[in-house]
């Protein structure tokens, strides 16, 4: 049976809102995610005849698409939200989610890759772009189905860059957006892709009409790609300001006849819910519990991630190693709250980098540490309100990732700093052209530097730190999840 043509507005992203658990009698039981997309979508309202359109990541997700059928997910599960959700089989699901998505276009935008001895492009990776291809075409039809005339449609992130040009094929007369998620690698960089493969992710998310980024740097990353891969003409403004060199700002790609305009938004923390979930019980008596485990009197350097690469937990950790090394004033005076919650784990890099984070934080304690002091508290199973707790205690957060889009981290933590809190930031951080002013900012690779920046946050007086926090809080909820959401639809 067909599926009506009943949606205005869509959004399309992997993960979806909700995800099911099946139980042994066959059950289903549903647990509804949070996030900046569940928070943006909101600001629209079930009334609104929004459809989100996702992927079923296990088996209960996939036990819940079968029942549903063509048809939407029951709302009481969804918080109203009419959610389609993708039963995509899963040789397909996991060759293009794990072996394209997460393996291939995470590692090319994140810089992630040993050049030496990877990445290797070969007949199995062949096999499983043809399944990132079919699970991106399974996007393409679901949203045709649903989207009434000229309906708008925001497509996620780089597990869905096919969609926009697949879509375009389907219903010429859509409105369609691409958000990236992710930084956006450098030409030279992002050329380590097959050539057929570095065009076919360019060519899919110009079939839209805007692709959005979350800083200027990535979007005139996007477009220095689609000009050195596909010959492609690069449109600036004229005013001559903006930071991608050749003029003004880039403002639009032409490419075959057609214009994708650029746009930028970056991401914001989401204060009202911050504030409001901080102060609830459950943090107050994890609050306790961490305060107890540092110590009276003493400092805390606060850092919560996945162990995800691009993370670089480890070189954080060497730093922390140093500073105790370099600045023996700091020994028993200062422990690292250090939360690395396991990601990924189904792929053994992650496994193995997870295993060398604990490592080097055993190490740390076993050389530094004394009856009466931890130097490091490390905790990896994942805790929502513990991370409040921490930020809301934190003298100093650390955030030196090798690359990220934005980092929501570096922007939460000075919206629930009940003291204020010195932030230590990557300057790969999409956040640092937000934050930058007010933070101390360091090259991630450089562990000496790193060191120094720590000392440097753990010297730093209560006024200023407090005076900092306010000015990184208010540049770090300028577009929170809801008005970022509608700044893009707007924009279509």
């Amino acid at each position: 049976m067909a599926v009506p043509r009943t949606a205005p507005i869509l959004v399309a992203s992997n993960r979806g809102p909700v995800s099911y658990t099946l139980g042994e009698d066959g059950s289903l039981t549903a647990r509804r995610g949070g996030g900046g997309l569940v928070s943006g979508l909101s600001a629209i309202g079930p009334e609104s005849g929004g459809v989100w359109v996702c992927a079923a990541l296990g088996e209960g997700d996939r036990e819940a698409a079968r029942r549903a059928g063509d048809s939407h997910l029951n709302p009481g599960d969804t918080g109203g939200q009419q959610v389609r959700m993708l039963d995509i089989a899963p040789d397909v699901f996991a060759a293009a989610y794990n072996g394209v998505a997460n393996s291939v276009l995470w590692f090319v935008h994140h810089l992630l890759y040993q050049t030496p001895v990877e990445p290797v492009f070969d007949a199995e990776f062949a096999e499983q772009w043809a399944a990132y291809e079919s699970y991106n075409a399974a996007f393409a039809d679901a949203l045709a189905q649903e989207a009434v005339d000229e309906a708008v449609v925001l497509v996620q992130d780089y597990h869905l860059a096919l969609v926009p040009a697949m879509l375009r094929e389907r219903r010429p007369d859509l409105r369609i957006g691409h958000f990236s998620h992710t930084p956006w690698a450098p030409p030279d960089y992002y050329r380590l892709l097959p050539d057929d493969v570095a065009a076919g992710v360019l060519r899919g998310i110009l079939g839209g009409d805007r692709a959005a980024f979350l800083t200027e740097r990535w979007a005139t990353a996007f477009a220095d790609c689609c000009a050195a891969v596909l010959g492609a003409e690069i449109v600036r403004d004229d005013s001559g300001s903006g930071s991608g060199g050749g003029g003004g700002m880039v403002t639009a790609v032409r490419f075959e006849g057609r214009e994708t305009r650029l746009g930028v938004h970056g991401l914001g923390a989401d204060a009202d819910f911050l504030r409001e979930r901080s102060r609830r019980a459950d943090v107050d008596e994890r609050l306790s519990t961490l305060r107890a485990q540092i110590g009276p009197g003493r400092k805390s350097i606060v850092r919560v991630d996945r162990t995800e690469l691009s993370k670089n937990i480890v070189r954080g950790l060497l730093a922390y190693r140093r500073l105790l090394e370099t600045r023996p004033e700091w020994r028993e005076r200062v422990v690292h709250v250090a939360f690395a919650y396991p990601s990924r784990q189904d792929l053994a890099v992650y496994r193995d980098y997870t295993e060398r984070v604990r490592r080097i934080a055993d190490e740390i304690n076993e050389e530094y540490g004394t009856e009466g002091w931890t130097p490091v508290a490390l905790h990896v199973k994942d805790d929502f309100a513990r991370s409040l707790a921490a930020y809301r205690l934190a003298d100093v957060a650390l955030v030196n990732p090798i690359r990220d889009g934005m980092n929501l981290v570096a922007k939460e933590v000075p919206v629930v700093s009940e003291r204020g809190c010195a932030l230590v930031l990557s300057r790969e951080a999409g956040a640092y052209a937000e934050l930058g002013e007010d933070a101390l900012v360091v090259n991630p690779y450089d562990v000496e530097g790193t060191a120094r920046a720590l000392h440097e946050a753990l010297r730093m007086s209560d006024d200023e730190r407090a005076d900092r926090t306010k000015r990184l809080a208010a540049a770090a909820t300028a577009l929170p999840p809801q008005a970022w959401f509608l700044a893009q639809l707007r924009a279509l």
